[in-house]
């Protein structure tokens, strides 16, 4: 187990056998070392860090910031003894991070984990990956760095942010292949704690409400969708979620992903060839119908506007 702990999520901390490392309140510092752990697999040239971290100064000057910096940076990795030492590679044209340093940090572990399920669906998750995945989640106890607006910084931490997202989702999608409808529920809770303007979560959480037996609750999950799309983006929530809603409503939500329909079952293929199931026929009616019921009801106030105004016309010239 490592003995230097760095922790870029949330508050910045190094921890060396314990014990937070003092002497690294330096900005420039602490923003150099950031930068090279998050760029960790590549060597960078001097001349890159000190434009990038320096960009207002001179070349001369900026370099010169640079060689200070660095020392600062050894000289406080060296005092924390030899678990901190070997955490700099720094030659005479190039900077980066020491591969042989036995530096635990979470940026590196949430990133391995992501990449681990990279291009799997939730559903189809095996449970040692799951729990991989529920072991990075809660490594993101915040954002890359908060408090640090960079420009460098801000890239990483969207970036990183995403792929939390991804990871929360395909949790979701998991615990509810696995009937874990709880837990299903956090995961959605965290997702919209950052987007709450991300409709598949309100879907996915309408779905787990539902299937855990708490229609209102998953009403209301639509509700609260319905709010956040149009305060975050001004729109209204697409098909999908409506006809969701409108199941939900009805207390007929079909399976997501349905078994393949016996052959008796199948009527005509639809626009891309694909078979259509009987199911997927009455769920199309029933929202047809619904379209139809809301135009004839909109006419039907139309009508009433209308004539309500011609009765209200004073009288043609011919009457008076």
């Amino acid at each position: 187990m490592a003995n230097l702990r760095i922790q870029l999520f949330g508050r910045f901390t190094v921890c060396c056998d314990g014990r937070e490392l003092a002497g690294l309140d330096a900005g420039k510092a602490q923003e150099l070392l950031c930068y090279l752990l998050v760029n960790r697999d590549r060597p960078h040239p001097r001349e890159t860090l000190a434009g990038l971290l320096w960009g207002d100064a001179s070349t001369e000057r900026s370099k010169k910031y640079l060689r200070q910096a660095l020392w600062h940076l050894q000289t406080v990795l060296d005092a924390g003894g030899e678990s901190s030492r070997m955490v700099l590679r720094a030659e005479h044209d190039w900077v980066q991070l020491d591969e042989r340093a036995e530096v635990w940090l979470d940026v590196g572990d949430f990133e391995r984990a992501f990449e681990a399920a990279r291009g799997e669906r939730g559903k189809g998750l095996g449970d040692e990956k799951a729990g991989e995945l529920r072991a990075a989640v809660q490594l993101y106890r915040g954002d890359l760095l908060e408090g640090w607006y960079q420009d460098w910084c801000l890239y990483e931490r969207e970036r990183l942010q995403n792929m939390y997202l991804l990871m929360l989702d395909k949790l979701m999608c998991h615990c509810e292949a696995r009937e874990d409808f709880e837990a299903g529920q956090h995961f959605g809770g965290l997702i919209l704690r950052h987007d709450r303007a991300r409709e598949g979560a309100h879907r996915r959480l309408m779905r787990l409400h539902h299937l855990a037996g708490d229609r209102t609750a998953a009403l209301r999950q639509y509700e609260r969708c319905v709010t956040a799309l149009r305060e975050e983006l001004g729109v209204a929530p697409d098909r999908q979620t409506v006809a969701l809603y409108r199941e939900i409503r009805a207390d007929a939500v079909r399976d997501e992903t349905p078994a393949p329909a016996a052959a008796d079952a199948t009527v005509q293929p639809d626009a891309d060839g694909l078979p259509l199931s009987l199911s997927d026929v009455l769920g199309s009616l029933r929202q047809l119908q619904q379209v139809f019921a809301d135009a004839q009801q909109r006419i039907h106030q139309d009508i009433k506007t209308v004539e309500h105004a011609l009765r209200r016309k004073p009288g043609r010239a011919a009457d008076r």
